[in-house]
C-alpha cells in the first residue's frame, strides 16, 4: 500500500512539474527577444461583443506615432513593455498585456473601460467608470447609465453618487425606473422617476428612502395618478409628502 501510494504521489509530482516546465517554456517564449522580425501585428479585445469605443486602426496609428509599430522590427522584452505601457496610455483601455507568439507576431490582448455613471453640467461632461476614475465623454459610448446633473463634483461623483449607480441596475424595481439623478446643492439630490420629481434630500440612505417610496407607489398608485402630484419628498423618516 505504502510502495502503491509512493507510486502516485511520484505520478502526480512528475505530471505538476511537467506542466509547470511547459507554462515555464510558453511563457519564456512569448517574452523571449527575438532575431526575427516581427510578421504582424493583433489587436485582441476581449469585450468587443459589449461594446467597442475604438477602432483598432486607432490603436495602429498610436504606436506608429511613438515610434513603436513592431512590424518588420525585432522584437525584445523592452519593445513589448513599452507597447504594453502605450496601449494602457488609450483613454478607453482598462487592461492591457503584449507578447510574442511563436510566428513572431505581437499580439496585445486588451480590454475596455466600463463606465457606470455620466455627469452632465453647463461647464463639464465626462463618464465615471466601474473603476471610480474619471472616463472621457466619448460619442462612440453609448452604454445606458445613470445621467448626473447639477452640482456635481468629482470626488461626490465616485464616491457617493457612484455607490448609488453601482447599486441601481441590481435592483429590480428601480433599475427601469430612475435614469437621471440631479443634484441641487451637493447635499439635495432629486431622482426623476419616470419623469416625475421626487427630492431625497443627500444621497446617502437612498436604499431606506427608495423602499419607503416604492411602498407608496405600489400602495397608493390610484392616489398617486388622480392627484398628479408634479413632486414628491422622501427626505423625512416615514413620510412620503406629495406637491403639486
Amino acid at each position: 500500500m505504502g510502495n502503491t501510494a509512493r507510486i502516485i504521489w511520484s505520478t502526480v509530482g512528475v505530471t505538476v512539474a511537467a506542466g509547470m516546465l511547459l507554462a515555464a517554456v510558453v511563457w519564456g517564449y512569448a517574452m523571449r527577444p527575438s532575431e526575427e522580425p516581427c510578421q504582424s501585428l493583433q489587436f485582441i479585445i476581449t469585450d468587443r461583443a459589449e461594446r467597442m469605443y475604438f477602432t483598432e486602426g486607432e490603436l495602429t496609428s498610436m504606436l506608429q506615432a511613438e515610434g513603436l509599430y513592431p512590424v518588420g522590427r525585432t522584437i525584445d522584452r523592452s519593445l513589448l513593455h513599452r507597447i504594453e505601457k502605450q496601449v494602457l496610455h488609450h483613454p478607453m483601455v482598462r487592461t492591457a498585456e503584449c507578447y510574442l507568439t511563436p510566428r513572431n507576431e505581437v499580439r496585445v490582448r486588451l480590454s475596455q473601460r466600463v463606465p457606470l455613471l455620466r455627469v452632465q453640467t453647463p461647464g463639464d461632461a465626462y463618464l465615471i467608470d466601474t473603476d471610480r476614475r474619471v472616463m472621457e465623454a466619448r460619442g462612440t459610448v453609448m452604454d445606458s447609465v445613470l445621467l448626473v446633473t447639477g452640482a456635481v463634483g468629482i470626488q461626490a461623483a465616485a464616491k457617493q453618487i457612484a455607490d448609488f449607480a453601482e447599486w441601481l441596475p441590481t435592483d429590480d424595481y428601480w433599475r427601469e425606473r430612475i435614469h437621471r439623478l440631479h443634484m441641487q446643492t451637493p447635499q439635495n439630490a432629486i431622482v426623476f422617476v419616470n419623469g416625475q420629481r421626487v427630492m431625497m434630500g443627500p444621497i446617502s440612505g437612498y436604499e431606506r428612502k427608495l423602499r419607503k417610496l416604492q411602498t407608496f407607489y405600489e400602495n397608493s398608485p390610484e392616489e398617486v395618478k388622480e392627484k398628479n402630484y408634479n413632486e414628491l419628498d422622501i427626505r423625512f423618516k416615514g413620510q412620503v409628502i406629495g406637491r403639486k
